[in-house]
């Protein structure tokens, strides 16, 4: 070989080693060609129903709509049979806790919503405050498309899916955005491929909801979850505290000062309350309706469910021209429970 030859052959090999580095430098420097280096799609699926099927527990946060209202949601599982709740809209707030095949719950406002108008139901939702109530299981939504490892992957993967988006952020963790008709499903890139989110689709309605943007979280944790102390049970009102209703009023005292007394049975308990209940006499001109004297006296002390007992209490400065001519009501104030 000519040393011409020997020079234009040894620049010819210099400069193909030199492009295959470059070559080489550029694919580490990036994914490799066809997603060589990412999950398979089959191994996300399979990953994020697992994990839902598998957790000991996990918590879901975020908001959706239902009606009109925008919605806030804090959901936590432990399996295999506990549950808290806490939903909340701008004016209402409800939480749950399920315990096997017990519930409670907690919001007067919901509680005021779903009772009657009539004054003994105004009275056990005044009663019970922003205390804990039995109530149905079967009151608790059922998110099981969301929960449920099955449900999850027939909702939202296998075929529901159309696009794939990988090394997306969720919460500064590196993700895979599954998405489809229903929503986009957000899993995390590596092993073991857990639901970090789920957005639903604008008018889409999974489990009742719609509009949802959802975090899956605390996989695994312990959640704490037990049964509140002091659950007041309406089906025994004994549990509650104490709701006095007038039984009588008596005015066959009443003279300058006019001494009257109500005859009073509690409709509640000895729960404990925020303050003694009392009662608001007044007096009012029977031909013309205007107030001519009150007073109050509070119900000391408490008696049990279903029993009775007496308060008193004077009007002052009123003639007995004016108490001939006027009628005395009693209206109890039953502060409920703290």
């Amino acid at each position: 070989m000519s040393v011409f030859r020997f020079l234009l052959y040894a620049s010819y090999r210099a400069r193909a080693g030199l492009i295959g580095a470059v070559v080489i430098a550029a694919l580490s420097a990036c994914d490799l060609p066809f997603g060589l280096d990412l999950p398979t799609t089959r191994s996300l699926e399979s990953g994020a129903t697992g994990t839902l099927l598998a957790a000991d527990s996990f918590e879901i946060t975020g908001s959706y709509s239902e009606g009109s209202n925008q919605w806030s949601i804090d959901l936590q599982l432990s399996r295999p049979d506990s549950e808290q709740l806490t939903v909340a809209t701008s004016n209402l707030k409800l939480e749950a806790i399920i315990l096997d095949n017990n519930a409670y719950f907690r919001g007067q406002q919901f509680l005021s919503a779903h009772m009657g108008s009539d004054l003994v139901s105004l009275s056990l939702v005044k009663a019970a405050g922003n205390g804990w109530w039995k109530g149905s299981a079967g009151r608790v939504p059922q998110l099981t498309d969301l929960t449920d490892g099955n449900g999850f992957r027939s909702t939202f993967l296998g075929q529901a899916i159309t696009q794939r988006t990988d090394h997306v952020s969720v919460d500064g963790i590196d993700a895979v955005d599954l998405s489809g008709a229903r929503g986009e499903v957000f899993i995390t890139a590596q092993a073991p491929y857990r639901v970090l989110r789920v957005r639903l689709r604008h008018g889409v309605v999974v489990d009742g909801i719609r509009d949802a943007d959802l975090r899956f979280v605390n996989y695994n944790r312990d959640l704490h979850i037990a049964a509140p102390a002091e659950v007041i049970d309406f089906s025994n009102l004994s549990t509650l505290p104490p709701i006095y209703t007038v039984v009588s009023v008596d005015t066959s005292r009443c003279g300058t000062p006019c001494a009257v007394s109500a005859l009073l049975k509690n409709l509640g308990g000895l729960l404990h309350a925020k303050a003694p209940s009392t009662i608001i006499f007044t007096m009012t001109d029977t031909a013309s309706r205007q107030v001519l004297g009150s007073c109050q006296t509070p119900v000391l002390p408490d008696v049990a469910y279903n029993a009775t007992t007496m308060v008193t209490c004077s009007i002052e400065n009123v003639t007995a021209e004016q108490s001939n001519a006027a009628t005395v009501t009693a209206k109890p104030d039953n502060p409920g429970r703290l």
